[in-house]
């Protein structure tokens, strides 16, 4: 590991954070945005869902691009590209402008996403890898606290167009750390072939390693309940409720902390436990507040108090699941770690774009949309920890798993 070790984890840290802040930070304008273009909130919650599939589209492409030319190269492409797009959506001036430039916009923001993951992989051994995820995962935490607070400040004292200056301006801060303070950890492979067929083929191999593709879809879905609730909370805060904007980002932020809360601990328990171990506990603790969500519903308990502490613990068990299973799924790759950590990342971020869109599709002015959505989300992915891998795995057992 280099010297400058806690510049190179705030780094990537941030370069992690990139996509989840500016996912999070316009979700208090969601009202107004829809009174700007004339349009509804569903159809506002439509460029959220853009997003995420910009996301999923573009860690595919960006996948090879960093197993041929190593990791720094088009890491510096997608942050160019972001920057660019955030200062377009300041100047479009209708929903379907919007929509398609969230979705470049996304195109941009995963390479940091991709290339974060894959150089822990190049930096770390699977169990050290796990405590560096949730390192990570503290910076991606702390961007649900800040951003949506952050994008309440400016909406009340400006309006939602400085919500992507300030992004467009956190993209310039990041490739600069980038370029001038970022080492390079993969030099590349001048043979990896970028022909369609090869490509394809490396993902195949990926794809049908038994670890990956369980660890990948159990963290996976169990995360799609959380993008669910990105995109049906502004709407349930702050018209079924009526909370400002302001009191909509502090909600935000309380229920948020639990990520930084679990992801904490979580370094401490996998001196005690294993990952596996950890993250089945937390699958079924998660299912078990989703159901709780349900039956709050349907016997007419659910209140506003009632929903926040519901979805801190939603958000606790997952603050368990994402660094574990994660760093389980990547464990396999080392020299294509580019690859693999571009289709978890497509995976992850394409059932976000499912979930969200079903919350939009299936918006009816009350919270059960979203609620059935992550209760739904979170009990399959314990369905599958529960009968797709073994209850105990050692990390050489993970390493050797394949179909």
């Amino acid at each position: 590991m280099h010297k400058n070790k806690k510049v190179i984890l705030l780094i990537l840290g941030l370069l992690s954070a990139i996509g989840p802040f500016s996912i999070d930070m316009y979700l208090p304008a969601f009202e107004t945005i829809s009174k700007d273009f004339n349009t509804s909130i569903d159809r506002v919650q439509l460029s959220l869902t853009a997003f995420f599939v910009g996301i999923a589209i573009g860690q595919i492409i960006y996948g090879p691009l960093l197993d041929r030319f190593g990791r720094k190269k088009p890491l510096i492409i997608g942050l160019f590209i972001y920057i660019t797009t955030s200062i377009l959506c300041v100047f479009t001036r209708d929903i379907e402008s919007l929509i398609a430039l969230r979705f470049l916009q996304a195109l941009g923001s995963c390479a940091g996403m991709v290339a974060s993951r894959a150089m822990v992989q190049d930096y770390y051994e699977p169990q050290e890898a796990a405590r560096t995820f949730s390192l990570l995962m503290l910076v991606v935490a702390i961007s649900p606290i800040l951003a949506p607070s952050a994008g309440a400040f400016l909406m009340e004292h400006l309006d939602w167009h400085y919500i992507f200056i300030t992004l467009a301006s956190l993209g310039v801060l990041i490739i600069i750390g980038t370029i001038f303070f970022l080492p390079e950890s993969y030099k590349g492979n001048p043979d990896f072939s970028l022909l369609p067929p090869a490509i394809i083929r490396q993902y195949w191999s990926v794809f049908i390693n038994r670890t990956f593709i369980s660890y990948c879809l159990i963290g996976s879905i169990a995360a799609a309940g959380l993008y669910a609730y990105l995109a049906g909370s502004s709407f349930i805060i702050q018209e079924l409720y009526g909370l400002s904007k302001k009191e909509y980002g502090l909600i935000f932020a309380f229920v948020a902390s639990a990520l930084i809360i679990a992801t904490q601990l979580n370094r401490q328990f996998l001196k005690r436990w294993s990952m596996s171990e950890i993250s089945r506990i937390a699958n079924c603790g998660q299912a078990l507040v989703g159901i709780a969500m349900l039956v709050t519903v349907w016997t007419h308990t659910l209140n506003l108090q009632v929903l926040i502490a519901l979805v801190f613990g939603y958000l606790l068990c997952q603050g368990f699941i994402f660094p574990n299973t994660s760093a389980m799924a990547l464990a396999p790759f080392k020299q294509t770690a580019g690859s693999a950590s571009a289709l978890l990342g497509c995976l992850q971020m394409g059932l976000g774009a499912v979930s969200s869109g079903i919350v939009s599709l299936f918006h009816n002015g009350t919270e059960v949309p979203m609620l059935l959505v992550m209760c739904s989300c979170a009990c399959i992915a314990l369905l599958l920890h529960l009968f797709a891998v073994p209850p105990r795995q050692s990390t050489s057992e993970i390493l050797e798993q394949t179909f």
